[in-house]
């Protein structure tokens, strides 16, 4: 198992836009001395799209270099062209990273059969373990039920990336497919602990992680009350998230935690005045920032 809490870490900039590698390195030291068991680095969240393979192999190997021999180190290597994806999964494996998340291919929407086809293609150049992405929401397409199956046949695919609330496929997924299921959108960690599912691949862990793993090692110790008062504290956690488009509370809400990550490129846009507010807000109600 690569961990319960897996944080989909963001990726720091420099004022001129750089990538700022030690303060990575600070951030991912943070995030596992606060409750992360591994970190995902070069996901969506840390600006996949913007950042070029040089830049994702320094990350890998930075993070690994960093917290390598305390935590699991997850490089997100999927792209839309399965083999650019194999090439940086193979580079990613030589650096010693633990996993790799690898997303649905996006925008070129291929058929059922070629997204099985893809994860083969990349499950191949590697022998260790793969957590599959399965976000319909970004990627137009859907992994169905009898495509997760397909997935679970393959030797090192071994967990998914669930951020689709339909919790008739999330049960599917353990009990059909024989997958770990990690919860990829926030407020899913609970509902999918109630399934079976083993954690979650998140990003309010950046702020709430040692409560988040609390709430889940409640829950599979049996106390579900108590871990359910965790999941009903940290509303405004899932509140912060949904402020604009990920990264961009995030990173605003780390700014003000004085962890100086940066901005966002672009497309991507900095929070505005109103959206600093409304994270401050959020920290303020999750009592990890003291009110002005």
């Amino acid at each position: 198992m690569l961990g319960e809490v897996l944080t989909a870490m963001v990726t720091p900039f420099n004022a001129d836009g750089s990538v700022n590698v030690e303060r990575f390195r600070e951030l991912a030291a943070h995030l596992v001395d606060h409750g992360s068991d591994g970190v995902v680095v070069a996901g969506t969240t840390g600006e996949s799209p913007t950042l070029s393979d040089d830049e994702k192999l320094e990350l890998f190997a930075a993070a690994v270099d960093a917290v390598g021999d305390r935590a699991t180190v997850i490089a997100g290597t999927g792209t839309y062209d399965t083999l650019h994806s194999a090439h940086l999964t193979e580079r990613a494996h030589e650096l010693g990273v633990d996993g790799f998340l690898i997303v649905t291919p996006y925008y070129n929407k291929p058929p059922q059969r070629g997204i099985v086809a893809h994860f083969k293609a990349i499950a191949a150049v590697t022998d260790r373990p793969i957590v599959a992405y399965n976000i319909p929401g970004r990627v137009v397409i859907n992994i169905e039920p009898e495509t997760m199956i397909e997935l679970g046949e393959i030797r090192n695919v071994t967990a998914v990336k669930q951020a689709n609330d339909d919790l008739h496929q999330a049960r599917g997924i353990v009990e059909d497919a024989g997958l770990d299921l990690y919860a990829g959108d926030d407020n899913l960690i609970f509902p999918f602990l109630e399934l079976g599912g083993v954690g979650g691949v998140c990003v309010h862990t950046h702020v709430v992680g040692r409560q988040v793993k609390e709430m889940i090692r409640l829950y599979k110790q049996g106390d579900r009350v108590e871990a359910r008062r965790i999941n009903d504290a940290l509303g405004p956690a899932y509140e912060l998230l949904k402020v604009q488009s990920n990264p961009i509370a995030i990173k605003a809400a780390l700014n003000i935690l004085g962890h100086d990550v940066g901005g966002v490129r672009l497309p991507l846009v900095e929070a505005n005045d109103e959206e600093q507010e409304r994270v401050r807000d959020c920290l303020e109600r999750l009592g990890v920032l003291v009110p002005a």
